[in-house]
């Protein structure tokens, strides 16, 4: 049993900037950090996106030198991201399975540049269908499931033979993980991770991230049938836990901020090491906040991400990456 006030003031521990760091329960670190970068095609290139200031896209020379600044800013991993050009996307997605696309040859160049640092890859078709859902869809427009799962175990191989530390199918398809690792262990690519997009919502937080891709003018219909309805929780643990079993490394949970509820939960339930997703609407909030005069970056991005880190999160994939490692330098 506690003590009484006075005898207990739980404010003594607060009252000085020492005492507060040595019992803060929660650390943040640059190495709890992946970073996401856009690709687009050309050479020199960086191409703002409007829906999510401060962010680019970057052809694979930028992409090289967004690498090498997180090696100097101690963020361990990136996550790579196509813009695809609309005369490749497709009703089969057949630009996923180029190993000269320009993902693979985005990994290629970061690998040879700067070795050190990982690298995880987006496993779905939406960057490559010309109707913007992450699968095959049928004459109804249904995202067929066990097509789509063939076509994401080639592109997963596709990656990983290009130099991916990480693959990340972040599909929704039922099965895709245990295939994606039966295949990798036959083509030898043992060490190679899967991190699941395990309990990935429907949501209405991804906007911004369909403009950096170039999918939001092709999208047709939504995303029901394949991602997570936001009102279930216990259906996340189920996701999680056949993930796991099907071989997955680590798991996801997307978006970030609305579901720490279930990050928690996770965490609690199998744990393993949990990542969350501070998706694209959660960024252009914080920085519609600055904007308006709201808010304060640095204090909204250091509080955001400690959140996550609180809820469970071994890492968090953010937009802010480099402004928080740089904070965290300080």
């Amino acid at each position: 049993m506690s003590a009484a006030f006075p005898a207990a003031r739980l404010r003594r521990t607060r009252a000085s900037a020492w005492s507060r760091a040595m019992v803060a329960e929660t650390v943040l670190t640059p190495s709890n950090l992946i970073w996401p970068l856009f690709i687009a095609e050309g050479e020199g290139v960086e191409e703002p996106i409007a829906s999510l200031p401060g962010v680019s896209r970057w052809s694979v020379d930028g992409i090289v030198a967004r690498a090498r600044e997180a090696r100097e800013l101690g963020i361990p991993c990136i996550a790579l991201f196509p813009n695809t050009p609309r005369e490749l996307r497709t009703e089969d997605a057949g630009e996923a399975l180029n190993p000269d696309n320009l993902i693979c040859r985005a990994i290629r160049a970061v690998k040879a540049a700067v070795p050190e640092v990982g690298i995880l890859t987006d496993v779905a078709l939406d960057p490559y269908t010309a109707h913007g859902h992450d699968g095959i869809v049928d004459e109804r427009g249904y995202v067929m499931n066990d097509v789509t799962s063939a076509i994401l175990v080639e592109q997963a191989l596709v990656q990983a033979e290009a130099g991916a530390d990480i693959v990340a199918p972040s599909d929704m398809m039922d099965g895709r993980v245990g295939a994606i690792r039966h295949a990798l262990e036959q083509r030898g690519h043992c060490n190679v991770q899967i991190m699941a997009y395990a309990a990935k919502y429907a949501s209405a937080f991804y906007g911004p991230f369909r403009d950096a891709v170039g999918s939001r003018g092709l999208l047709k219909g939504d995303k029901k049938s394949y991602q997570m309805d936001y009102a279930n929780a216990e259906e996340a643990l189920r996701e999680v836990a056949m993930d796991l079993a099907e071989g997955a490394d680590t798991v996801m949970v997307k978006p970030g901020l609305p579901y720490l509820d279930i990050v928690r939960r996770v965490k609690e339930r199998f744990e393993v090491p949990v990542f969350a997703y501070q998706v694209s609407g959660e960024y252009a909030m914080i920085e519609a906040s600055v904007a308006a005069g709201a808010g304060e970056r640095d204090a909204l991005v250091l509080e955001t991400l400690t959140a996550f880190r609180r809820a469970g999160c071994s890492g968090v994939l953010t937009y802010h990456a480099p402004h928080a490692a740089r904070l965290l330098a300080r």
